[in-house]
């Protein structure tokens, strides 16, 4: 059974990262080599529109939207935001509407038309298989994005930041042409009381029968990944097992609040996943976070692992989202031995720990933090609440604020707030343009094994490609490091492999 298993599925994801990092070129270049390529639709409605509003580079986008069946919306999206040959540099964005509770047809097929060409340009050329990464905790946008991606026919949908219980059911009922929920998360929620989110395919027909993807759960604990094999709504087809050491955010330790000396949440012996009980429910794994080595994947597959997920490896390839001036600084960086990665616990407005980048003119640094005007404009972190009056309402501890407490929050849940949105858009070179002329500045998250792409820039920190990673991961050529003459470093051991045996 698992020799069956282990031929039908790939040894490697390619992680979805973040805003826009994960994008279609990248999972492109990794589905060619016949591993799972991802691409991120977090926000992908504002990156598309703002790509459109760079003049769509190459027509990629245009050529995508010939695709979508329904061009009305396809007419309106170039109205609204195509700029040939690209906005001037000091204008700002035009921004889309923020999500609420309840949005017209035109916002969800705005939405599913950036999901659809994301997509499609993914799987373009070829018949090798494509993912789609999602938040559970951006709730809003979830279902019109997972249904333009239907449209375009992605293969595996891999979500996690929360707990996607209702995700594999809604999966089911889009590819039957049904209507889908998903329970809204509101503050002050009333006892009894419950809000829905709904999405109905039959407002945006398809043009034929839909198949349903895969769905991949990212968890952190072998309870999480029972709970979920028994009672998701639908069928879980496979689980990612990532640890504290992966980029983006992390779960929460079930130990507390400690923190230690660099104010970093304190994980211990509660955390680690018991792999043999993960094993237990016979379904196929991935581990994540500190597996980008091959070294890391052989543990893996000792471990009864179909192999692994890896985001960090990827993230600074030649493919990847990020902006180019970026990637080639953290490069360098990493063979001067000069990155610091530090797991902050209060930057991210959604409560979980979010791996942070410590580096110069990025959001990381305490006095550009400070000196940022807040603004809240993109709003995918906006959590809904009852207001007074009884109807809903939205509010971001990281908006002015005088705003989130007037609106009824609480003026702690504000210190130390970063506005992710604004700075991940910022670090693949869509930072927005502010009246007092001043640019978005970036923040970058990692794994807290970014160094190990040294192995792959080389001593000169010079660029590598997608295929690159993968011939890396798979032992098929030695690393850039170890052809520049460097010593390749022993894979370091995460906790899950100092604390558990592999699984017989």
């Amino acid at each position: 059974m698992a020799a069956a298993i282990a031929l039908a599925y790939p040894p490697i994801i390619q992680g979805g990262m973040g805003v826009g990092v994960s994008n279609w070129v990248l999972a492109r270049a990794v589905s060619l080599r016949d591993q799972l390529g991802v691409v991120s639709g977090t926000g992908i409605d504002t990156v598309f529109a703002r790509r459109l509003q760079d003049g769509d580079v190459g027509g990629h986008l245009r050529r995508a939207m010939e695709a979508f069946p329904f061009p009305d919306a396809v007419e309106d999206a170039l109205d609204r935001y195509f700029r040939p040959g690209g906005k001037a540099d000091d204008d700002p964005y035009r921004g889309v509407p923020m999500y609420r509770q309840v949005i017209d047809a035109a916002r969800e097929r705005f939405t599913m038309l950036a999901s659809f060409c994301e997509v499609w340009l993914a799987k373009e050329g070829h018949d090798g298989l494509v993912g789609m990464n999602l938040l559970t905790k951006v709730q809003m946008p979830n279902l019109p994005t997972l249904y333009g991606a239907m449209l375009a026919g992605v293969d595996y949908v891999l979500m996690g930041a929360g707990i996607p219980k209702a995700i594999p059911g809604a999966l089911d009922s889009m590819a039957a042409g049904e209507p889908a929920t998903l329970r809204l998360e509101v503050e002050n929620e009333g006892r009894g009381e419950t809000h829905e989110l709904r999405f109905d395919p039959a407002d945006h027909p398809a043009p034929e029968p839909l198949k349903r993807p895969k769905f991949l759960a990212i968890v952190a604990s072998h309870t999480l990944a029972m709970m979920l094999a028994r009672k998701a709504s639908g069928h879980v087809d496979g689980f990612v097992i990532e640890g504290e050491v992966a980029g983006g955010h992390n779960a929460p330790p079930r130990g507390g609040g400690e923190l230690n000396e660099r104010g970093e949440p304190v994980y211990g012996e509660r955390d680690v996943v018991e792999l043999e009980k993960i094993h237990e429910i016979g379904r196929p794994f991935w581990l994540a976070g500190g597996h980008g080595s091959p070294e890391g994947l052989r543990h893996a597959r000792a471990a009864g692992a179909q192999g692994v997920q890896v985001g960090t490896l990827f993230a600074y390839s030649n493919e990847s989202g990020f902006r180019e001036d970026l990637k080639r600084d953290i490069r360098r960086d990493a063979q001067n031995g000069d990155l610091d990665v530090r797991t902050d616990p209060i930057a991210s407005p959604t409560g979980f720990p979010f791996k942070v980048v410590q580096k110069e003119n990025t959001v990381s640094e305490l006095p550009v933090y400070q000196e940022r005007q807040r603004v809240c404009d993109l709003g995918y972190l906006r959590t809904a609440y009852k207001r007074d009056d009884g109807r809903l309402g939205y509010r971001c501890p990281s908006e002015p604020i005088n705003t989130f407490v007037k609106k009824g929050g609480d003026i702690e849940e504000t210190k130390g707030r970063k506005c992710l949105c604004n700075a991940l858009w910022a670090a693949i070179g869509q930072g927005q343009r502010r009246k007092d002329g001043r640019t978005e500045l970036p923040m970058i998250t990692s794994g807290d094994h970014i160094r190990d792409i040294r192995h792959l820039a080389g001593e000169d920190g010079a660029g590598y490609s997608a295929g690159e990673v993968i011939d890396y991961l798979l032992g098929r050529k030695p690393a850039g490091a170890r052809r520049n003459g460097g010593s390749a470093q022993e894979h370091p051991k995460s906790r899950t492999e100092r604390l558990e045996a592999p699984v017989p």
